[in-house]
């Protein structure tokens, strides 16, 4: 008949409870450094994905239309001669 020893039974409950606080140890650590990344990065006045692409859609839009009023104006140019 196997015996379990009380004092292996504390050490593994002991053991058990550490990794449990050591679990969320690392969580808090993770939410504290992600907390921290976003701050900074909000100091930073970076744009966000969406604002680029905005921005990005209407210089295209202007360098479209650039293009398009210098073909006009090389037509209207070349009546003129």
């Amino acid at each position: 008949m196997q015996t379990r020893n009380k004092v292996l039974d504390d050490i593994s409950q002991l053991m058990t409870n550490a990794m449990g606080v050591a679990q969320g140890a690392k969580t808090e650590a993770e939410t504290a450094m992600k907390s921290l990344v976003d701050r900074w990065l909000a100091d930073r006045d970076f744009v966000t994905r969406e604002e680029f692409d905005a921005v990005r859609a209407m210089a295209q839009k202007a360098r479209e239309e650039n293009a398009s009023l210098a073909a006009r104006l090389d037509a209207i140019e070349a009546k003129k001669k």
